[in-house]
């Protein structure tokens, strides 16, 4: 059959965060990298779409080529780490040494690839810095803006709503990475990681690695946000709530529903044959 049931699907993804836990850096890196350049991509894709005047639904329904390659290319993702690693964690699989090793290094590693996919594509169609970029210049001007100084003008409020609209983000994001155990087949996997993708993307929730892209290519095409606007205002709050989306609604919520259970009856079993 190539439908994996849930408690089955929650023992794959545990035994795969140990094996996110044994990579090392140069391993995490790399994939990290080659992700955040990924998610770059299909950022960047719909933002071509809406230049196009294509309803924004489009936009959200395109989006998740990024996310499907780079989960079936068995690269590393913070956003999906945050919720796969907590679970092992509270498995007693892994250490919490472990889990933040991980989380630092995939979290370098995306910044990077989203940082530099981001300069790639500002010269790109800015024909190397000789004009504006046109409308998609345009649309990433905004989008910079809107990340940012809109929340820094609503004070705390703006801060919290970053944080808010971070951890209903990364509920629907790690349900995705969730459900890419739930199939044994390719096409089985594409379309059930679609579906809470497309859900968040939809919702224009903040999910931080693509903001790693979106924000600095804004800056790069001229948007009036520093560095330290980016970070107060943005990636801090909106990490913190993929965190907190990841870690609590989707990977120990799921792990204490489908895979407690299973583990403690297999300790147990163990222990009777011992």
């Amino acid at each position: 059959m190539d439908f994996v049931a849930p408690h089955e699907a929650i023992a794959d993804a545990l035994r795969a965060a140990e094996k996110k836990c044994s990579l090392p850096v140069r391993d995490l890196l790399i994939r990290g990298i080659l992700a955040g350049a990924f998610l770059g991509y299909a950022t960047s894709l719909v933002f071509v779409a809406l230049s196009q005047g294509v309803p924004g639904i489009v936009g959200a329904i395109i989006f998740p080529v990024g996310f499907v390659m780079l989960v079936l290319l068995g690269l590393e993702l913070a956003t999906g780490n945050f919720a796969l690693l907590p679970a092992a964690l509270a498995d007693r699989r892994i250490g919490l040494g472990a889990m933040l090793r991980n989380w630092a290094w995939v979290y370098a590693g995306n910044l990077l690839g989203s940082v530099l996919y981001a300069l790639l594509f500002y010269l790109a169609i800015t024909n190397w810095g000789t004009n504006n970029g046109g409308a998609l210049g345009d649309q990433l001007r905004q989008i910079a803006q809107k990340k940012t100084l809109v929340y820094a003008a609503l004070g705390g409020a703006g801060w919290g709503t970053a944080l808010l609209k971070g951890v209903l983000c990364n509920w629907m994001v790690t349900v995705g990475t969730t459900l890419a155990f739930v199939s044994r087949s390719t096409a089985g996997k594409i379309f059930a990681m679609w579906l809470p993708i497309t859900t968040f993307f939809a919702h224009g929730y903040e999910h931080s690695i693509v903001n790693m892209f979106a924000i600095p290519a804004g800056m790069l095409l001229g948007a009036p946000v520093s560095a330290a606007q980016w970070w107060l205002w943005n990636q801090i709050p909106v990490t913190l709530g993929n965190i907190i989306g990841g870690a609590v609604f989707t990977g120990v919520a799921l792990w204490y529903t489908h895979g407690r259970r299973q583990e403690q009856a297999l300790r147990a079993a163990v222990a009777k044959v011992g």
